[in-house]
C-alpha cells in the first residue's frame, strides 16, 4: 500500500472487503452456498467473519499515514448493524452498500433500502453511500423491465438516487442508459461459465465495452470491430457522441442531475424526511429546503 500511496493515488477500492479473514481450522462451507453476492453470505463462511475487522484496522492505519487518503469497501452484507461494523472510525472511510441494486422497482421496498442504507451508517457517523449497478449485477434498463419501460425506470431510479444525501458510485455506461446484453455462449469469458459447467453464465452481460462514437462496433472503444466483448450492433443511438448535444438523452438527465447536486443549496446536509405520498409511490426532501423528489 505504502508503494502505492507513495506515488500519489487517492486510495483503495477494496474488492469483497467482507472476505479477508476465514473461521479458525478453514471449515468448508457446502458447495451450494457459495455465492458471489449476499444470497450466498448468509451460509458461506468465507464472508462476515469477525476477524476480517482486524485486517481492515491494520489497513487504516497505513492509511492514515497519509493526508486525503480513502479506503472504499466492496461489502455485500445485508444485515445493518453488522454493515456499520465494516465503517467505525478506525476502519473504512466509505462501504459500498447495495441495496438498491437488488431492489425491485417497488415503492415500499425501494423506501426500504433507502431506509436500511441510512440506518447501517447512522451509529457509527459514516456518510451513506448509493449505487444502482455495478460489475456484478443486472444494468438497471435490463433490471426494471427492458426496453422503454426500463430505460424510463432507471432514469427515474437515478433521479431518486441523485437526491439523497451522502456520496454516488455511477458505474461505467449507467449514465448512458445501457442495457445488459445476451452475449452468444462462445463469447462468454466470465469463470463462472466455465467452471459452473455452463450452468451459470456469469457476469459478462453486464460488462460490455462502453460506445463512445461511431456506427458500429467498436464505437470508439477499440479501432476494430472484435472487443473482448462484442458490442451489439445497434447501439449506435447509445453512444457518447449520440446523447452528448441531445438534452433529452439520458447522458444529459445524469449531467444536468449531477450538476444541481453539486451546486443546488439544497443537495447539503445529511438528513432525510419522508412525507405523505399515494399509494405505490414515495416522496422525501432533504429537511430545511423546498427540493423535493416523488
Amino acid at each position: 500500500m505504502r508503494f502505492w500511496l507513495d506515488r500519489g493515488v487517492d486510495g483503495f477500492r477494496i474488492d469483497v472487503a467482507h472476505g479477508m479473514a476465514k473461521p479458525h481450522g478453514l471449515p468448508n462451507a457446502p458447495p451450494d452456498a457459495f455465492g458471489l453476492l449476499d444470497e450466498g453470505a448468509k451460509s458461506d463462511v468465507r464472508f462476515d467473519h469477525d476477524g476480517v475487522h482486524e485486517v481492515h484496522r491494520m489497513l487504516r492505519g497505513v492509511v492514515d499515514e497519509y493526508p486525503d487518503r480513502a479506503l472504499v469497501g466492496e461489502i455485500w452484507v445485508s444485515d445493518d448493524e453488522r454493515f456499520g461494523r465494516y465503517l467505525r472510525p478506525d476502519e473504512l472511510h466509505l462501504g459500498f452498500n447495495f441495496r438498491l441494486t437488488t431492489a425491485k422497482f417497488d415503492a415500499a421496498e425501494l423506501r426500504a433500502a433507502i431506509e436500511h442504507s441510512m440506518a447501517s451508517v447512522t451509529s457509527v457517523g459514516s456518510p451513506p453511500t448509493w449505487t444502482l449497478s455495478n460489475h456484478d449485477v443486472a444494468r438497471p434498463v435490463t433490471r426494471f423491465g427492458g426496453g422503454e419501460l426500463g430505460l424510463r425506470r432507471a432514469r427515474a431510479l437515478a433521479l431518486v438516487e441523485l437526491g439523497l444525501p451522502g456520496t454516488i458510485f455511477l458505474y461505467n455506461g449507467e449514465e448512458l442508459g445501457l442495457p445488459s446484453v445476451e452475449l452468444p455462449d462462445e463469447a462468454l469469458q466470465d469463470p463462472v461459465w466455465e467452471r459452473s459447467g455452463h450452468t451459470r453464465r456469469g457476469r459478462d452481460a453486464h460488462r460490455v465495452p462502453v460506445p463512445w462514437e461511431g456506427e458500429g462496433p467498436g464505437y470508439g472503444f477499440h479501432d476494430g470491430e472484435r472487443t473482448w466483448l462484442p458490442m451489439p450492433d445497434d447501439w449506435q443511438g447509445l453512444t457518447v457522441e449520440a446523447q452528448l448535444e441531445d438534452a433529452s438523452s439520458t447522458l444529459s438527465l445524469y449531467r444536468h442531475a449531477l450538476e444541481l447536486r453539486r451546486s443546488h443549496p439544497g443537495f447539503s446536509g445529511d438528513e432525510l424526511e419522508w412525507y405523505g405520498a399515494p399509494d405505490g409511490c414515495f416522496a422525501y426532501r432533504r429537511p430545511g429546503t423546498t427540493s423535493s423528489a416523488r
